[in-house]
């Protein structure tokens, strides 16, 4: 995926963050120890740049550890649903290509969900130049499970209807092509965790996916009225048990 060829579907999320917000999945514990053992360092204390902050999902949980944590996200909608729900947390505009941001000025960089927006080519120099001497990169992104059935089935769904191959996302995070500079020596590992959310709430997480917003309304409806036939044929009691892999890349500086 380039940032360039799928501009349309970055910048789609503006108009669902209330959405977005209330409906995606957070990220579990272990990731955040999964981090520090892999930096080798503590979040609790450090200076943290998260960028491509959206609504501000990973932002919170980084504060919560004991971060100080300053966000950067490049969409109005984004930002705006991120400063109603986060007053306290600080967040300026940008994006991680050029990062407004001070030269060796933060412990951690991190991305949850969002390096793959970037031109790692620019990305990367980037965020060397803002992390201080043994500070660390860490990008992450949940992504489906998809060895358990149901989930390997909704998502054959999903790629039937739009066309798509929905199981990339995991073929496509990686080191190189998170870095193709080489430059960086990325260590990775995979946490899995899972949340229980009603039908309702699965469905409006789905809806708040790209490849649904850059759809029209209409298109994306008429698939989530289907996938709430098949959902209810498997989760009778109207609760999915949503199971994620965290796919975590870590890589520290000199």
């Amino acid at each position: 995926m380039t940032a360039s060829s799928h501009a349309p579907r970055a910048h789609s999320f503006n108009g669902a963050a209330a959405q977005y917000a209330a409906n995606r999945p957070a990220y579990p514990p272990a990731l955040f120890d999964a981090v520090e053992d892999l930096a080798g360092r503590p979040l609790t204390g450090a200076r943290v740049a998260d960028i491509g902050a959206g609504t501000g999902i990973a932002t919170a949980l980084l504060h919560a550890r004991g971060a100080d944590v300053i966000a950067v996200e490049p969409g109005d909608g984004m930002a705006a649903q991120f400063r109603r729900a986060h007053p306290d947390i600080p967040i300026v505009r940008g994006d991680g290509n050029t990062l407004p941001l001070a030269t060796a000025s933060v412990d951690f960089v991190t991305y949850a969900q969002a390096w793959h927006w970037t031109h790692p080519d620019r990305a990367v120099p980037e965020a060397l130049r803002v992390l201080r001497a043994g500070g660390a990169l860490a990008l992450w992104w949940n992504t489906d499970a998809l060895d358990v059935p149901w989930i390997a089935e909704a998502a054959d769904r999903t790629g039937r209807f739009f066309g798509v191959d929905v199981a990339h996302e995991k073929r496509d995070v990686n080191a190189r092509a998170a870095d193709p500079t080489g430059s960086l020596d990325f260590t990775s590992r995979v946490v899995r965790w899972s949340r229980r959310v009603p039908v309702d709430t699965h469905l409006a997480n789905l809806g708040t996916h790209s490849i649904f917003l850059v759809h029209d309304a209409e298109t994306g409806a008429a698939f989530l009225a289907e996938e709430r036939k098949h959902l209810l044929r498997t989760f009778p009691d109207g609760i999915v048990e949503e199971v994620y892999d965290v796919i975590l890349l870590v890589a520290t500086t000199p």
